[in-house]
């Protein structure tokens, strides 16, 4: 019987030396994941055009959000928390104070996705086990969702360009023509009163 007990305690300190063990394990994927940088420190961005870049800085939530969004990249996983729950307030304010003129359904549908992305990484930032293959994608996908809503912005203005040079040009054209009828019935007129 007493070797029974000391046999039952000896697993007890097996069992308990094997769980500190796996903890010792696991301790270093931690502090490898804290030191980790995440994101594309040299992801390209577009460029706001001139004409956009003007009228958004009327619109200072999305200067936050575009500022926010683009410090991602080179981020350790605590810096990710942080930032994706500024981020997240960002594109909440973002969401909220659309301009009218920004107000069409391509750039509130990049702005939606935007939204989830952010929620998507803030999502995956938060797990207990961070798996940086998946933490390093959901980065990746925050920058494209931010380099589409700076792509349909200038899209968006780059249109309003041309719509306002082809009114513009119609509006010419018209007194153009307006002009050449004008003459052509003062050229009558002088024509009926030599007859």
């Amino acid at each position: 019987m007493k070797f029974f007990n000391h046999y039952i305690v000896f697993i007890f300190f097996l069992l308990i030396s094997c769980g500190n063990l796996s903890e010792e394990i696991n301790d270093p994927i931690e502090s490898q994941n804290s030191t980790s940088l995440f994101g594309n420190k040299k992801f390209e961005f577009p460029r706001l055009s001139e004409n956009a870049r003007e009228y958004i800085t009327h619109w200072g939530a999305y200067e936050d959000f575009e500022s926010e969004a683009k410090s991602l990249n080179g981020s350790t996983v605590e810096g990710l928390r942080d930032k994706t729950e500024r981020l997240i307030s960002r594109i909440d304010s973002l969401t909220k104070m659309v301009p009218d003129t920004l107000k069409t359904q391509p750039i509130i549908s990049r702005v939606m996705v935007a939204k989830t992305r952010a929620s998507l990484l803030r999502q995956e930032v938060h797990e207990a086990k961070i798996d940086s293959t998946r933490l390093e994608e959901q980065v990746h996908e925050m920058n494209m969702a931010t380099k589409n809503l700076i792509i349909q912005i200038n899209e968006k203005f780059l249109k309003d360009d041309i719509d306002f040079q082809r009114k513009d040009d119609e509006k010419k054209e018209l007194e153009k023509q307006k002009r050449f009828l004008d003459s052509v019935y003062q050229s009558e007129l002088s024509d009926q009163k030599s007859n």
